[in-house]
């Protein structure tokens, strides 16, 4: 596996008004972040989300990462992960070719099958099963790379079918904007490894929630797994593969309530175990940036996201990370 330099990026979650949006967009730029991602989420605060243990994501991802490509430069804009579910994949795909326009060549497109049940309830949209989300998702994809060859479209498939128009408007990144598909389970992780261009390795959420399932999921040993089902589906072109992964759990110098302590209550795992959890960064900003740097060489991440609760303590580790 060849060794790619770290990028880092921040998800976005809590953003109440444009002031505070626009604030974050430059500040994530300004400190040197790579990329300001978003997820896609749409439930507030209520008994729906509250029994899955996510966090209430404030903006809708699409005007939002519109809004922060007017307003920066330099930064990419990304979506970690667009449920494919949510969209209608024929216009989703006009809107990413959008936002690749408005930001000049700016985006990252990251596409998921869907895993928050009770959101899905709570909208009143259908939960398909696993293999008929990883099936849209697919196509979704292939659709999208398509759409954006500049060739007039006759795709038919199961679940998208579009045909007689050529996709407007064109996008600035070719042959496409980069494809990230994140997950972590079997199906989607050797799909991701068959289509995308950024893998995003994560909890494997199939529960609906998340939980101890997630952590137990996401160990050193299971993340090795994870890895295997990647290159199972990419085959020859794995080393082409770009591998993110998100630090959930965040301390640098203590700058939060996440201690190894603390860490070691809330998931079960040793103290042992915690140095080498793939979605942990807690300690100094060098013993942090030891930790990255040995899960670069086992793993393969070189693209690092954290939230942006933790922007200002995290920029010390980009400082010492960036471009190495």
């Amino acid at each position: 596996m060849s060794v790619r330099p770290f990028r880092f990026a921040i998800q976005a979650y809590r953003s109440e008004s444009r002031a505070a949006w626009v604030d974050l967009a430059r500040k994530t730029e300004d400190l040197g972040y790579d990329t300001l991602f978003l997820a896609d989420h749409y439930l507030g605060p209520g008994e729906m989300i509250d029994t899955t243990g996510h966090r209430v994501q404030t903006l809708a991802s699409i005007p939002a990462m519109t809004a922060a490509a007017m307003v920066t430069s330099s930064v990419k804009i990304g979506s970690r992960m667009t449920c494919v579910s949510y969209h209608l994949p024929t216009i989703l795909i006009k809107e990413m070719a959008s936002i690749d326009v408005l930001s000049e060549g700016r985006l990252e497109i990251g596409l998921g099958a869907g895993w928050l049940v009770k959101e899905y309830e709570a909208l009143g949209i259908p939960f398909p099963s696993a293999g008929e989300r990883i099936a849209l998702l697919r196509e979704t994809v292939e659709c999208m790379k398509a759409a954006y060859s500049g060739e007039p479209l006759d795709y038919r498939g199961e679940y998208v079918t579009t045909y007689g128009y050529t996709a407007v408007p064109p996008v600035i990144q070719r042959p496409h904007p980069p494809i990230l598909i994140g997950g972590g389970a079997p199906k989607v992780l050797g799909l991701a490894g068959e289509l995308a261009d950024i893998v995003s390795i994560n909890f494997n959420n199939s529960a609906g929630v998340v939980g101890s399932n997630s952590i137990a999921s996401s160990t050193a040993e299971e993340t090795d797994k994870k890895i295997q089902w990647v290159r199972d589906g990419a085959g020859d072109r794995f080393d082409e593969i770009e591998l993110e992964t998100g630090l959930y759990f965040v301390s640098v110098e203590g700058r939060s309530e996440i201690t190894a302590d603390a860490l070691m209550a809330r998931t079960g795992l040793s103290r042992e175990e915690i140095v080498d959890f793939p979605h942990a960064g807690v300690g100094s900003v060098d013993e942090i940036c030891e930790a990255l740097i040995r899960r670069r060489e086992r793993y393969g991440f070189s693209y690092i996201t954290v939230g942006d609760a933790n922007i200002d303590a995290f920029a010390p580790v980009i400082e010492k990370l960036k471009g190495k």
